[in-house]
């Protein structure tokens, strides 16, 4: 679904706090990605808790995939750009990630769950963002849903800039994914060369932009240039009304990533996110004794 939309201006756009590259890492069955939001920025972004990015043309870097793995606590959010990976999990869900779906799981109480490539060869590109659940939320029922291509509204601005709306509001047009609590806003945005867009952010809002095609110019007057595969921390500020993003040399792409942060204490061990060590350890025993997810 494609709408025209007006474009918006940012009176007061934020500064770039911080720019971070990714370290490189392997997870799940040796799959090669980059962890671009690691564990020590997870108080700073809150409510995000990480950001993988994976790309390769050699199957040898993806092709184990991620096998039976449980997660408590939290949501993930995979996006694809690029291959194929099938998802089943223990209530029973199966589904096909395919170029340009989303699947936003909320793992809620416990859920274990597998992400397996369905190609021996080609290119398989993509995100996966961790979002916290609040205390009140964590142990609630876990929920999955497959968005097609299709269901993920796109706005298409003069100039040529387009923004895929993956979750939140922006310019009018709501995206395939609402959620209370944390409000994310979640854009994968194409800029051609040249050209600038504004996007509103609410003030009170954590917010950051990771670069995975070209290079952008980001800020207001003094912008900052932030290279392909780095993520741009940017500053929170009472006056700040959004982001300003301007395509440098040529066209570009970066996700544009904003939420509400919960303000609670974060207690992780690998996949579970809880509040206390306590609940972790809780946590770890069900997975133990198989109860984790029933």
């Amino acid at each position: 679904m494609s709408v025209v939309a007006t474009p918006v201006h940012v009176g007061q756009p934020r500064a770039v706090e911080r720019v971070v590259r990714g370290q490189p890492t392997s997870d799940g069955a040796g799959v090669r990605l980059t962890r671009v939001l690691t564990q020590p920025l997870q108080r700073r972004l809150d409510p995000f808790l990480m950001l993988d990015a994976f790309g390769s043309d050699a199957a040898g870097d993806y092709i184990g995939g991620f096998p039976d793995h449980p997660h408590r606590g939290f949501e993930t959010v995979t996006i694809m750009l690029a291959g194929r990976m099938r998802h089943r999990d223990s209530v029973g869900n199966v589904g096909l990630l395919e170029p340009g779906s989303v699947q936003w799981m909320t793992a809620g109480r416990g859920i274990v769950h597998s992400e397996m490539p369905e190609q021996q060869e080609g290119r398989m590109a993509g995100f996966q963002l961790w979002v916290n659940l609040a205390a009140k939320d964590k142990m609630t029922a876990p929920q999955y849903r497959d968005i097609a291509p299709a269901d993920v509204p796109e706005i298409e601005l003069d100039g040529g800039a387009r923004m895929r709306v993956i979750a939140g509001e922006t310019h009018g047009v709501r995206g395939a994914v609402q959620r209370p609590t944390t409000e994310p806003l979640v854009l994968d945005i194409a800029l051609p060369a040249g050209v600038r867009l504004d996007v509103p952010l609410p003030s009170s809002h954590n917010a950051f932009a990771f670069v995975y095609d070209g290079s952008l110019d980001v800020g207001g007057d003094i912008a900052t240039r932030v290279e392909c595969e780095r993520m741009a921390i940017l500053a929170n500020g009472a006056g700040a009304d959004g982001a300003r993003l301007a395509a440098a040399a040529g066209p570009a792409r970066v996700l544009l990533v904003a939420g509400r942060p919960l303000r609670e204490p974060i207690a992780q061990y690998g996949p579970f996110v809880m509040n206390t060590t306590e609940e972790l350890q809780a946590a770890f025993a069900d997975y133990q004794r198989g109860v984790l997810a029933t």
